[in-house]
């Protein structure tokens, strides 16, 4: 699989990945900017797997050439796997700031507590069949308008999709669940820190082989 840590991604967040990948065992290569502007599509179908972390989606996407975004976008299309992580959530999407567009169009705004000036909160998800996660939270998108919906926030917007770009298999998350104790400090977790990182293995996982995730 290839993590992508180039300019607009967050080196902790990268990390918090990184231990992920570790703890599952998986082997890795990571990609910055330059390396990802020079990769074919060819190059990139050699991998079963592309995650973009948290950052800031903006610079990820302007930092990119149009050509990089176009091969990732038809890689995706001929079977590559993508997952998305708040930033590489609103990556995946439909963006002016050269986006992904994995997702025929759609665009996505940041979840509604962003607009009522918090940035970062443990947000409570739903899930169809298993009991509430609190999962860390700042400043991420929520879905609305593609994919199926595999968590909701609290206001039953998407927090979590999955959805199918070409014959790639593609999923979004507007909340970390890979994220360290260390982002947890002043803040109160119904959910241990295990539960949260377990669940970010899952989403990996399923990313990884394509597999679809039990959703509303």
């Amino acid at each position: 699989m290839l993590l992508y840590n180039g300019s607009g991604t967050s080196a902790t967040d990268v990390v918090a990945v990184e231990a992920q990948l570790a703890t599952l065992k998986l082997t890795y290569a990571t990609a910055n900017t330059s390396q990802l502007d020079g990769m074919s599509q060819t190059q990139l179908k050699a991998y079963k797997l592309f995650i973009v972390p948290g950052g800031n989606s903006i610079t990820i996407g302007n930092s990119l050439s149009k050509t990089a975004t176009t091969n990732v976008r038809n890689a995706v299309s001929n079977g590559l796997h993508y997952l998305g992580i708040c930033a590489g959530g609103f990556f995946g999407g439909y963006s002016i700031y050269n986006g992904l567009d994995l997702t025929s169009g759609a665009w996505f705004n940041f979840y509604a507590d962003h607009f009522k000036g918090i940035n970062k909160e443990a947000v409570e998800i739903s899930f169809p069949s298993s009991s509430k996660l609190d999962i860390y939270w700042q400043d991420g998108p929520q879905f609305t308008g593609w994919g199926n919906i595999v968590g909701k926030y609290p206001d039953g917007t998407p927090a979590i999709v999955e959805g199918s770009y070409g014959n790639g298999f593609v999923i979004l998350s507007g909340v970390h669940p890979e994220a360290p104790a260390s982002w947890r400090t002043g803040m109160t977790f119904t959910t241990s820190l295990a539960v949260d990182l377990a669940y970010a293995d899952t989403l990996i996982t399923s990313a990884l082989n394509g597999t679809s995730l039990k959703h509303f």
